[in-house]
């Protein structure tokens, strides 16, 4: 089991994209550690150089290598898992997750977010980070403790899939903004492609469930990941578990049917640890199961069940 470091530069990134056709750039082995740095911001949205924040040069230099980059996740990778076949599933143990500079930011943009019809003009704010006691402090002086996650975390999409935006969670995971994905947490997601081929960013320093007015404390941050291949065991959506909880995950332009999917595949992962019948899940499910809205602005929008462990038998 070796432990990697892989670095954010205009080499090892891409913005914005996900494609199954994207080859890897760093080929690890089941049960190896990671050490993947990933960076946020664009020109646009970088305190100016009077603000006392300091840019982290891996930022500046994907910045510089795509002049005009507009919106859109900059993620490192893709990693491959030696022997990770379609059919499979990755196990990713988010291990450590650290503060990758002293600020982050937090924008409302026109024609986005879960109020387009309120909201019409740009608004930026600088969120100062610190990394010493694990904070940030808002503009107008409320003090926030940090609980940094990363935004996006996927696979390789299907090939049929062909290029596909960032912004939009699928079965390959992707851009799930679920905040229960803190260190310590384990996402699994189904293997589509030779390799898996899995790459992470978009960081997130804070956020609320909903990530209202589209974004989170965005923020560079890294992260040590360990990999886990389970040959065969074929996963229909991307799934997670903390200390504490077993989670399932609902993806859709329509958040009833996000819902629906989330208990679906609530209920079926219940019956795949017990002995109980799909009506007495469903029924478990009313009884002990917390569904929560993870995001609603991301196109594809996201609810998440919330199983507490130690309950099912």
């Amino acid at each position: 089991m070796a432990f990697h470091t892989l670095r954010a530069a205009p080499e090892t990134t891409r913005i914005g994209v996900f494609d199954a056709r994207f080859p890897p750039i760093l080929t690890i082995a089941s049960g190896d550690t990671v050490e993947v740095q990933c960076v946020s911001g664009r020109t646009e949205v970088m305190p100016g150089p009077h603000s006392g924040f300091t840019i982290p040069p891996a930022l500046a230099a994907i910045a510089a290598a795509n002049p005009g980059m507009q919106s859109g996740h900059i993620v490192t990778g893709p990693i491959a898992i030696a022997g990770a076949e379609p059919g499979d599933a990755l196990e990713v143990r988010i291990d450590r997750i650290e503060p990758g500079a002293d600020w982050g930011y937090n924008m409302i943009r026109p024609l986005a977010g879960t109020l387009p019809e309120d909201f019409h003009d740009t608004h930026l704010m600088h969120i100062a980070v610190d990394a010493a006691t694990r904070t940030c402090r808002l503009p107008w002086g409320t003090e926030l403790p940090l609980a940094p996650f990363f935004g996006v975390m996927g696979v390789a999409p299907p090939p049929a899939f062909g290029t596909i935006a960032s912004k939009e969670p699928r079965l390959h995971g992707g851009n799930l903004d679920n905040k229960e994905l803190q260190a310590g947490s384990t996402l699994f997601l189904p293997v589509h492609v030779p390799g898996a081929n899995f790459s992470v960013g978009d960081g997130h320093g804070v956020q609320g469930d909903g990530e209202v007015c589209v974004t989170a404390l965005e923020m560079c941050l890294t992260g040590t990941l360990t990999f886990i291949l389970h040959k065969g065991a074929r996963l229909a959506m991307p799934r997670a578990e903390t200390a504490t909880h077993y989670i399932s995950m609902g993806l859709n332009e329509d958040l009833d049917q996000a819902m629906k999917q989330a208990l679906r595949e609530m209920i079926a992962f219940i019956c795949s640890r017990t002995n109980l019948a799909r009506e007495q899940a469903y029924a478990f499910c009313s009884l002990a199961v917390d569904f929560h809205v993870t995001q609603t602005v991301n196109g594809e929008k996201g609810v998440h069940g919330l199983l507490k462990k130690g309950l099912l038998f």
